[in-house]
């Protein structure tokens, strides 16, 4: 697989989610709620219905998920899928794949947060959470996870203030792996429409007899645990 092939249009990761359909300590069916910090995340809906459960500076909201609906939201925001009956979505992600390789913070209690490697064996799934993994470590992490939730909603624009400063300082040591992502992906994409821009200023067509036609045929990955559900995923840069 060449470089250029690995990236996605825009340097966007794309996969496919399942919600688990376990019931959290609050009885909601669902995922784990968790925020990033670089990315912003789209959900397009192909089958089942539920919502999503959001918390930031506007407060808590819940937006209905049905078969056709669109909905995204920025970094900073926490949220959580809830399956109301076989929630099926088309996940679009910025950054080429960067949540799954750490740009999420898990809404854990503020003393896992605080600590490093309390964090990281919280968070942590066999194997990585590959194909076949065993599920249930999924929903222990999302059940701490709810907890941390709850007491975030609880806890009013404070509290959400001092998850996200804590969401940055365990995440702080990632940023130049981050960067390098960034720029092999939506960095270079970016960069990629300038020169064209510039060509086609100048009139010159060159690059457009280099063009090429990709295609994946199946997903490299099927039942991955991911944070709300398992994941079919496909290749990304990085």
């Amino acid at each position: 697989m060449s470089d250029r092939f690995a990236v996605l249009p825009g340097g966007v990761g794309v996969s496919r989610l399942r919600v688990y359909d376990t019931e959290a300590p609050d009885g909601v069916v669902g995922g784990t709620p968790h925020v990033h910090l670089c990315c912003t995340e789209g959900y397009v809906v192909t089958g089942g219905e539920g919502a999503v459960q959001t918390l930031g500076a506007a407060g808590f909201r819940e937006t209905p998920l049905r078969p056709g609906a669109v909905v995204w939201f920025e970094p900073g925001t926490v949220h959580r899928l809830v399956n109301g009956g076989d929630l099926s979505i088309v996940v679009l992600m910025q950054n080429s794949g960067l949540p799954e390789a750490g740009d999420a913070v898990l809404t854990f209690p503020p003393e896992v947060l605080a600590d490093p490697e309390a964090y990281a064996r919280a968070a942590a799934l066999p194997a990585g959470g590959a194909p076949g993994s065993d599920v249930r470590t999924a929903y222990r992490r999302r059940d701490l996870a709810v907890t941390g939730f709850q007491a975030l909603r609880a806890g009013g624009p404070a509290a959400l203030a001092a998850f996200h400063s804590a969401a940055v300082a365990l995440r702080q040591p990632l940023l130049s792996a981050w960067r390098r992502r960034w720029a092999d992906g939506a960095g270079r994409a970016a960069a990629d429409t300038g020169a064209q821009l510039d060509a086609l200023a100048r009139g010159d067509s060159a690059y457009l007899g280099a063009a090429g036609v990709y295609a994946v045929d199946a997903p490299v990955e099927r039942g991955r645990l991911g944070m709300c559900g398992l994941l079919d995923t496909y290749p990304a840069a990085g």
